[in-house]
């Protein structure tokens, strides 16, 4: 069941695209980086701060299905949602869609949290059991 969803605008700009005039395709990654930032910060919380307790969160895994493409001046929607947690792994789920609502582009990446210095795994309660909590609530249909 998925509750929460963040949706964030974004326009495409001119120098996302390529030399058919389409949004090339590593762009909408970083689209995905932004969609999963909103969702944080919709949640109440700053991955910079994070950052702050020596903790990082790395792409272990990505997917990515290309459906349509995106073109310059064009506005698109990121949906960002929750798709897995585990307390150590988390699975965003992305959706991207133009203003007449086709689907673009849709995706998964899988992040786990590592001590900055060692890069070894570490669970979030660890280091916030707040956000854990959170994360917690959204799978369990709470928030």
């Amino acid at each position: 069941m998925i509750c929460l969803i963040n949706k964030t605008e974004i326009d495409v700009r001119y120098q996302e695209t390529d030399q058919m005039g389409v949004v090339y395709h590593a762009n909408y990654l970083v689209w995905f980086e932004i969609g999963r930032t909103k969702f944080i910060e919709q949640l109440g919380f700053k991955y910079a701060e994070l950052e702050k307790e020596n903790v990082v969160s790395p792409v272990t895994d990505l997917q990515i299905s290309y459906k349509r493409p995106a073109r310059y001046g064009d506005k698109v929607y990121i949906e960002t949602s929750l798709k897995l947690y585990d307390g150590l792994r988390t699975i965003y789920a992305y959706k991207i869609f133009n203003e007449e609502n086709k689907l673009l582009v849709e995706g998964n990446s899988t992040h786990v949290v590592v001590k900055k210095d060692k890069f070894r795994p570490v669970r979030l309660k660890q280091i916030n059991s707040e956000w854990d909590l959170a994360y917690r609530k959204v799978l369990n249909g709470e928030m």
